[in-house]
């Protein structure tokens, strides 16, 4: 959980980036560690962002996989109708909003918005090592809230 380890991502990206994941695992250890890890780390701006992304793709992750799974392009023709402001006005730069949505996606499992995510980070000017990294970190932050979790209910 560096820039060396996540290489194209700085520090506080990456700490922003474990925060969101955290949040999305729904583990509360994991999240406690996650808040506990990035306290006097980030902003409160970054603490923030990362509570919106888990919340807002908490929503769009279960409304793009049914889309996906449902297999009828006409309800994907149909208007969503879900709320998204902080989409637009994230409270911080917005390619770093976009890490923590497309983190927030990979715990979540929506291929779907992984894909969008991913289009707009690299179109944005991002690597793909840096793509990959934030991927990786999520995953990072998972294998954390599964053995978490394991340790809780014990044998």
């Amino acid at each position: 959980l560096t820039p060396e380890g996540a290489p194209g991502l700085s520090q506080e990206q990456i700490d922003g980036i474990v925060l969101a994941s955290a949040y999305a695992t729904k583990i509360a250890e994991t999240a406690r560690w996650a808040v506990a890890r990035s306290a006097d780390r980030i902003s409160a701006e970054r603490v923030n962002a990362a509570k919106s992304a888990a919340s807002i793709m908490g929503m769009n992750n279960v409304y793009y996989r049914f889309l996906h799974l449902v297999e009828d392009g006409e309800y994907a023709a149909l208007p969503a109708k879900l709320r998204m402001t902080v989409i637009g006005n994230p409270g911080i730069d917005k390619a770093e909003f976009e890490l923590y949505a497309l983190a927030v996606s990979a715990v979540n499992g929506c291929g779907f918005c992984v894909a969008s995510h991913a289009k707009k980070l690299t179109a944005s000017g991002l690597s793909k090592e840096a793509v990959q990294s934030a991927a990786r970190i999520a995953s990072v932050v998972c294998a954390v809230a599964q053995t978490q979790f394991i340790e809780s209910v014990g044998s």
